[in-house]
Order: structure tokens, then C-alpha cells, then sequence
């Protein structure tokens, strides 16, 4: 018999949850199938047999928690296939074998279930009229204890809600409209304040994917381990869209991909950075890290939550290398392809809010990284231009949320200062780049 065990993952990743079962048990497996789909904080990742056999159990089950060395199913490699199969059409073949004289006894045997059926029938009406009948738990339970039918009980809670001391008053046989009428009222408060235990409307209760868990502990983390502050900037997008609508067939055309507003983002973010080097750090203990790299983080919303793809050296990378990384990423991420090590490092990142239609909102932090950059949707708005006139302008707001223990306002606001004149000139940009 040999063991299957969750394997090593990844140096960040010691635990995950069992999203699905490829197999199940009588299963014939090779050396190197894929037997389960395991959900961890970062990507959903295949767990394969390391022996070829038939499974002969399975030691967990869908929505189990398991660790990296944990053992998950057993192969008995000389086994075969369809054993369970053949158990029972043996046994087939051995009732057909019996004698025809323990008819009679079988007969008896019939008659007895009948019977039993027939006063589970009746324990399960009264079982239906209990069920019905508004009661906590714990009234619930007293009232099994002392074979009190809770459908005869009347409740002086006002909601009709049944409680122990309705149990214990009826047992006693006393009235419970008197006992109503005598409770002071600031003890019906202080009672249904203490058992709040249910809701008194219909609620749905969905168990926290591994995935969501994880986002909602390093959002919380971000939050009680940074000095996390927002400065805000709006930047004229009419020349980038001007730019774009000029550029955006013979772009397509030679690069096979469309010119988005990202790529103007990302080229301007890493223009920034190179003039603001803290804005690319990371705190390690009581040093600061300056990275001389620019991987840049592009926030991706799929329907497990929020992931973070890493375009990598994007300086490197011209516009329709930036386009191409970002569509490669986000279809990775919503077919659920990422790999580990996509989603790994990064050291600035750009969240946009504006594809859902956000006008404004304050990012959280990608730790350890100290900046995120947040845009969001092109709005039309009154602006007055340099000569005094007042013309409407596709305006966007944007948004930087950054560590203020090792950035600065002055520098968090001059870097937003230098992503909008780049936005604005993208011509210049384009010579930049």
C-alpha cells in the first residue's frame, strides 16, 4: 500500500484546500496522474499520484484543509480496478445459493420492517410539527430531555420565539400567558439581547475560499502594518486619447493586439520610479530595500477574487510588449492558469477601478511593496484652460496610496505631479519609451 502525501508547492506555500477530487476510490491510477485540484492562497495547482494502483481510500474530502506533508489517499499497487464490483455480484450469487427454507424467517423479518416503518412514519409527523415551531436550540434540546411536545408550549418571547425557561415553565404546568403578563420589561430586553443566537430572517452561509481568506488577512495585514496614505491628481486624458484614436489601427495591424490606456500607465509608473527610487522599495526590518528592477504588478479582479499578475521588466518592454503582457496575464488569470511563479515578486503596482466604473476610491497596499497606483474611469468634466475659456475635457482621477514610513507626501505628490505630465504629453512619452 502506498501513501499519497501533499507535496511541496512552493517556498511561500504550506497549506491549501481541497477544491475537487479527480478520482475516486476503485479508480485505476498511472505514476504522474492528476488526482486532485488543490486550492492555495496564490493559484489552484494539480496533485499527482506518485504510484501507479488502484485508490483504495481517500483520507480527505472536497473543502478539507490540508498541509504539505499531509498523507491524502492510499494506492494499493497490485490492486485492480472494479473490486467493489465483483464484491457484490459474489454476493448476488451466495443470496441466490440459500435455501429455500429461510423464506419463512425472511417473511418475518418483512413483516417487522413494515412495522418499524410504519411508527417511524408517526415519529417523524410529530418530528415535522416540532420542526415547525420557532425555538432556539437550547429550548430545542430541554425539551427532548423532558418529552415535552414543543408545539403545545406557548412562547411569551414577543417574536414567538420559544426558550429554555418556556420549557422548564411548562413542565412545571404553569401558565405562560400569566408569566408573561409578570416579566418586567427590562427583562424581555436584557433575555433577547443575551440569545441573539439566530437570525430572525433567511440567511445564507458560504464558507471562505482559501483564495478569499488569504486576500482578506494580507488586506487587514496591509493595513496594521503600514502608515498607508492616499494623495489624489487628475490628468487630462485628450492627447492619450487623441494618440490612440490616430494610432490604434496601424498598432493592431503590426503587433497583432489592441493599444490600451495601460501601457501609457505602466510606461509613465516606471518613468516615475526611476525619479523616485523610494516609491520602489520595500521595508526589511530596519532597512529599506531600493529595487533596480521594475516589475509591475497588474491587479486583476476574477470571480475566486482579487490576484496580482507581475509584468516583468517593463522598462524593457516597448508598448505592444506591455499590451501583450497585461492580455496574457488577465486571460491566464480568469481561465485560472496563473502559475506560482507569475504572481511572484513585483515591486510597484497599478489597480483600475475604471473598468467597473469607479470615479474615486483610496487603493490598499500590495505588501511589502510601499506603492500602488489607482485609476479610474474617464469622466467629461468643466475645465478651465490656460487662456481662461472653460472647455469639457476627458478627465481622469488618479490616485497613489503609499507607505509614509519611508515615502514622503512631498515625494508621493511629485510622483503623481510626474505621471500626470507624462499622461498628458504622450508624445513625449513615446520618445521616453
Amino acid at each position: 500500500m502506498k501513501e499519497i502525501k501533499v507535496p511541496e508547492l512552493a517556498e511561500s506555500i504550506t497549506e491549501g484546500t481541497i477544491a475537487e477530487w479527480l478520482v475516486k476510490k476503485g479508480d485505476q491510477v498511472k505514476k504522474g496522474d492528476p488526482i486532485l485540484e488543490l486550492e492555495t492562497d496564490k493559484v489552484n495547482v494539480e496533485v499527482n499520484a506518485d504510484a501507479s494502483g488502484v485508490i483504495s481510500e481517500l483520507m480527505k474530502e472536497e473543502g478539507d484543509d490540508v498541509e504539505v506533508g499531509d498523507v491524502i489517499a492510499t494506492v494499493d499497487e497490485n490492486g485492480e480496478a472494479g473490486g467493489s464490483e465483483d464484491d457484490s455480484s459474489q454476493e448476488e450469487e451466495e443470496e441466490k445459493s440459500e435455501p429455500k427454507q429461510d423464506e419463512p424467517k425472511k417473511q418475518q423479518e418483512t413483516e417487522e420492517k413494515e412495522e418499524d416503518k410504519d411508527s417511524s412514519k408517526q415519529q417523524s409527523s410529530s418530528d415535522d410539527k416540532q420542526k415547525d415551531v420557532v425555538a432556539t436550540p437550547a429550548a430545542r434540546k430541554r425539551a427532548r430531555e423532558l418529552g415535552i411536545d414543543l408545539s403545545e408550549i406557548s412562547a411569551r418571547d414577543p417574536l414567538g420565539r420559544i426558550r429554555p425557561e418556556d420549557v422548564e415553565a411548562a413542565s412545571k404546568g404553569g401558565s405562560q400567558k400569566e408569566e408573561k403578563k409578570e416579566a418586567p420589561k427590562k427583562e424581555k430586553k436584557k433575555e433577547q439581547n443575551n440569545e441573539k443566537t439566530e437570525f430572525d430572517k433567511p440567511v445564507e452561509r458560504i464558507k471562505m475560499s482559501r483564495r478569499r481568506q488569504t486576500i482578506a488577512k494580507r488586506l487587514v495585514d496591509a493595513q496594521q502594518n503600514s502608515a498607508m496614505l492616499t494623495t489624489f491628481n487628475e490628468v487630462d486624458m485628450t492627447n492619450v486619447m487623441k494618440l490612440r484614436s490616430e494610432r490604434k489601427e496601424s498598432f493592431q495591424k503590426k503587433h497583432d493586439i489592441k493599444l490600451g490606456f495601460m501601457s501609457f500607465f505602466t510606461k509613465a509608473a516606471v518613468g516615475a520610479l526611476k525619479e523616485f527610487p523610494l516609491i520602489n522599495a520595500e521595508i526589511q526590518g530596519n532597512e529599506i530595500v531600493k529595487k533596480k528592477f521594475y516589475d509591475i504588478g497588474m491587479a486583476v479582479s476574477t470571480d475566486d477574487g482579487l490576484v496580482v499578475p507581475v509584468v516583468r521588466d517593463a522598462d524593457r518592454l516597448d508598448f505592444a510588449g506591455i499590451e501583450k503582457g497585461i492580455a496574457d496575464l488577465a486571460t491566464k488569470a480568469r481561465n485560472k492558469e496563473l502559475q506560482l511563479e507569475d504572481l511572484q515578486g513585483g515591486s510597484f503596482t497599478i489597480t483600475n477601478g475604471g473598468i467597473f466604473g469607479s470615479m474615486l476610491s483610496t487603493p490598499i497596499l500590495n505588501s511589502p511593496q510601499v506603492g500602488i497606483l489607482g485609476l479610474h474611469n474617464i469622466e467629461k468634466r468643466a475645465k478651465v484652460m490656460p487662456d481662461d475659456t472653460i472647455q469639457a475635457r476627458p478627465m481622469m482621477y488618479i490616485a497613489l496610496s503609499y507607505d509614509h514610513r519611508i515615502v514622503d507626501g512631498k515625494e508621493a505628490v511629485q510622483f503623481l505631479r510626474r505621471i500626470k505630465e507624462m499622461i498628458e504629453d504622450p508624445y513625449d512619452l513615446l520618445l521616453e519609451g
